[in-house]
């Protein structure tokens, strides 16, 4: 058995809102339940529907700045920031700023969509 994984061609999620989504590690990519590592670009003009997922979230911010509003309190991370938002907290993200949010987004256990419990737009 091997003792490490060199992942050079991660799992592109299909998106419809410009979204950049390049699973590294995790369900999607490598059927792993215990964890999720993405690499996210987000465009400018960018944003989600509240959600309040099951699993905690770190986001580290790469380039350009990235806007949370969680339970109410709205902030702005910029390059070289991160976060880490505990499960079951209600949260949106998105980028209203005029250039790209690019960011690593670690999910445990790993991101699905039966697990994000995101709320009709």
């Amino acid at each position: 058995m091997a003792k490490y994984t060199i992942q050079d061609n991660p799992f592109v999620v299909p998106t419809t809102d410009g979204k950049i989504i390049k699973e590294h590690f995790g369900l999607a990519s490598d059927g792993n339940p215990n964890i999720s590592i993405a690499h996210m670009t987000a465009p400018p003009g960018w944003s989600e529907p509240f959600q309040t997922p099951e699993f905690d979230e770190y986001t580290f911010v790469i380039k350009g700045k990235k806007q949370f509003n969680i339970e109410g309190d709205v902030f702005v991370l910029k390059a070289g920031e991160s976060i880490k938002i505990n499960k079951n907290t209600r949260v949106q993200y998105s980028n209203p700023f005029s250039e790209p949010c690019e960011y690593i987004a670690i999910c445990t256990p790993a991101f699905s969509m039966d697990s994000v419990n995101r709320e009709d737009e």
